[in-house]
């Protein structure tokens, strides 16, 4: 996102308070485990970031969500088999605030079936315990992203300098109860 709104900022004069104000698409991409491109596998590709695409959206009616200033719409496209295409496995709202994905995964595309699933930051461990309602108060506009609490920021390196991203083999044994990465 910052990569994004330093080339924009390169080539406009306009002042960014805030680029995660406005409303964002991230594209996602799950490619097939063994997927390989150019010579980069699913988890080396992860870590780095390489898998994410991100876009402003020009037109909020064609955004199947009603998403309040600060959130953003996600779509997850997955690899099913190797050298296939990517469809569409989940779409969504990322909050970033919380570090949360609120989506909806596809369970059947041809009957339009989803299951909705809430995912949580795998490095942030102290969520508070009204999280929950916050983010749903937030999604019904009842408050603004700045009233969420920002536990993004422990795990940001734009707010916080000290924090490094963690390989995918840490949030592998982390996800598996090792916390002593």
């Amino acid at each position: 996102m910052r990569k994004h709104y330093n080339s924009w900022k390169e080539e406009t004069d306009e002042a960014v308070n805030n680029p995660w104000r406005d409303l964002h698409k991230f594209i996602i991409y799950v490619p097939h485990p063994e997927q390989k491109y150019e010579n980069v596998t699913l988890e080396e590709g992860l870590t780095k970031g390489y898998n994410i695409e991100v876009e402003p959206v020009k037109n909020k009616a064609q955004v199947p969500y009603t998403i309040p200033e600060g959130g953003h719409f996600v779509v997850v496209l997955k690899q099913t088999r190797l050298d296939s295409d990517f469809k569409i496995a989940a779409t969504g709202i990322f909050i970033r605030p919380l570090g949360v994905l609120s989506l909806d995964v596809v369970i059947d595309p041809e009957v339009g079936e989803y299951q909705p699933l809430l995912i949580k930051h795998p490095i942030i461990r102290n969520y508070p315990e009204d999280w929950q309602q916050k983010l749903t108060l937030f999604l019904n506009k009842e408050i603004r992203a700045e009233d969420l609490p920002n536990l993004v920021g422990y795990v940001d390196q734009s707010v916080n300098r000290d924090y490094r991203s963690p390989s995918w083999n840490e949030i592998f044994l982390s996800s598996k109860g090792f916390a002593g990465f």
